[in-house]
């Protein structure tokens, strides 16, 4: 990692730890009020557990103009940014994706090529519906190492993560304990509960936090539906296509309208935002992948809605091409933030507990 980022986000973390004037602000500064000096893995993980609500930085009476100059939200996105491109398996995919936002349109453009390219010369063996343009062994074969790789790379990141912050085995009541406050996106409410200055510094909003709520439930919904299938599948000879009050289309549109308002959303209140107070260099980059996430949500639904005329075959391509591309960049993207701060949370959780016994 690079030493001058951890070298200032040091830097601010020890002043913060002599004011402690936002001890209460959030779930970072009970955190970093525990300790007396900070290792490059604190550093880290402090990093992976902000949340950037900036309700410190408009609190603080030592930004600029002062010469303490602190912007700790800022000092913390870019350690990290960069925590997620050090630990990345393979790192050189990381670095340009997060330097070059513009990469992932490529990668779309790669991606509707070659499943164009797949459905002609695959090809199909006569099934119906979506299957009549593309069977149901070929989808499965491009498919699922494009799912399994991405957690492969995933899983070796984040154990250099775990190894950088000092992890320890983990306990079953660390992991509720993380999993309950990241399904309540907790600490996007902030220590008082009234929400972020994400938008403006004098307005506390929920806005963020049900934004992410709408995104994270929305993937997740998504998921559920493509698992529900495959179990119809294999478990129970129950092929697709199914109807409408089927669990896999239930879930399936469901999940596609709240990921296509929630990134859509997310995109508008970014843009209101101020760059200045994150990490400017991966703004390219974070609003090519919260695009991209609406994009399968929006092209998967209206591939639904089209699915009976002829411009399905075509829809389906895009909308698969885009699935394609999310899966794949998925380590390298945002997308893996969701699991580096589920790491931090279980860490969190682990530093509360060996704080009471301890005392």
């Amino acid at each position: 990692m690079q030493t001058e980022l951890i070298q200032e986000a040091r830097r601010q973390a020890e002043i913060c730890n002599a004011c402690r004037y936002c001890e209460g602000y959030c779930s970072v500064f009970p955190s970093l009020h525990a300790e007396r000096a900070f290792s490059d893995g604190d550093i880290t993980q402090l990093a992976n557990l902000c949340h950037n609500c900036r309700g410190c930085y408009y609190a603080c009476q030592y930004t600029a103009p002062h010469e303490f100059d602190l912007n700790l939200p800022k000092a913390l996105a870019e350690v990290r940014r960069e925590s997620w491109e050090s630990f990345a398996w393979p790192q050189p995919l990381a670095r340009r994706f997060h330097t070059h936002g513009g990469a992932i349109a490529l990668a779309l453009v790669v991606g509707f090529a070659l499943l164009f390219w797949a459905i002609r010369v695959i090809g199909s063996s006569g099934g119906e519906g979506f299957y009549a343009v593309l069977s149901h062994n070929a989808m499965v074969a491009i498919f699922a190492p494009a799912f399994l790789l991405p957690l492969f790379s995933l899983a070796i990141s984040l154990r250099r993560y775990w190894a950088e912050v000092g992890g320890k085995p983990i306990q079953m009541s660390d992991l509720i304990a993380a999993l309950k406050r990241a399904g309540k996106m907790q600490d996007l409410a902030a220590g008082h509960g009234e929400g972020c200055n994400f938008e403006d510094e004098d307005r506390f909003s929920q806005g963020r936090r049900h934004i992410h709520h709408a995104i994270m439930y929305g993937f997740l919904l998504c998921l559920a539906s493509t698992s529900v299938a495959t179990i119809l599948h294999y478990a129970f000879g129950l092929h697709a296509p199914y109807g409408f009050w089927s669990l896999p289309k239930l879930f399936g549109v469901s999940g596609g309208i709240l990921l296509t308002v929630g990134c859509g959303a997310m995109v508008l209140l970014k843009q209101k935002s101020d760059r200045e107070l994150g990490d400017p260099s991966a703004w390219g980059g974070e609003i090519g992948f919260v695009l991209l996430l609406g994009f399968v949500g929006l092209s998967g639904l209206v591939l639904y809605t089209l699915s009976s005329t002829a411009l399905m075959p075509a829809l389906l391509a895009i909308h698969l091409g885009s699935v394609l591309t999310f899966f794949l960049l998925v380590p390298y993207t945002k997308m893996a933030h969701g699991f580096y701060r589920l790491a931090a949370l279980i860490r969190d959780a682990q530093r509360k507990r060996e704080l009471s016994v301890g005392c």
